[in-house]
């Protein structure tokens, strides 16, 4: 059997959905173009064909949570984590990945943890990252109260868990798409790249 990855493995561009219900949807689709990946936007079930990745993006976790049972995308959602694509939950999206909600991820997030939006701030963030620290921007976040034995905390502020990953799932508590980093989305497009190749 031939060891060289199909075309669609390494020939063409990786396809990233963003939920596109609420939130700031749109910054998280201008990193991914930037770094090469198409995006489509994903709004019903339907949408969630044929992508190679996920991005839940940061809002409103109520608003989002109503739009996700209006579109009936719970069982979709949970079908998409489940055939091992990559999910990746900014603040919002970290809430809804919890176990309180879509039960995607082994943790269970605290709403609002470091204060109402007057509270937001940017702080350095270790991720273990190549190039050091990344200026995380924390606005009415909410931080990671537990977690299973699973679930690997890849940064902290406080003591309380920002960014965490369990499998192909990685949440943070903050907004790397407001900023001019980028390297976030790129840890996330890696592990899409990778479960494509491990899939064809």
């Amino acid at each position: 059997m031939s060891s060289v990855p199909s075309r669609r493995a390494s020939g063409e561009k990786i396809t990233v959905g963003v939920l596109a219900l609420q939130g700031d949807f749109e910054a998280h689709g201008a990193v991914l173009k930037r770094l090469g990946a198409r995006v489509h936007e994903v709004r019903i079930p339907s949408d969630l064909d044929r992508l190679d990745g996920l991005v839940l993006p940061g809002g409103e976790s109520t608003t989002i949570t109503l739009g996700i049972e209006r579109e009936q995308l719970v069982e979709p959602l949970r079908a998409f984590h489940s055939s091992g694509k990559p999910i990746f939950g900014t603040c919002a999206g970290l809430i809804m990945l919890d176990r309180e909600h879509l039960g995607i991820i082994d943790i269970r997030a605290e709403r609002n943890a470091f204060g109402r939006q007057v509270r937001s701030f940017e702080a350095p963030l270790e991720m273990g990252l190549s190039g050091g620290p990344i200026a995380a921007v924390f606005i009415r976040a909410p931080w990671i109260a537990e977690h299973g034995a699973g679930v690997e905390i890849l940064a902290e502020v406080g003591g309380h868990g920002v960014a965490a990953r369990e499998g192909t799932v990685l949440v943070v508590a903050f907004h790397p798409e407001l900023s001019s980093d980028d390297r976030v989305h790129e840890l996330f497009l890696q592990s899409v790249r990778e479960a494509r190749l491990a899939a064809a």
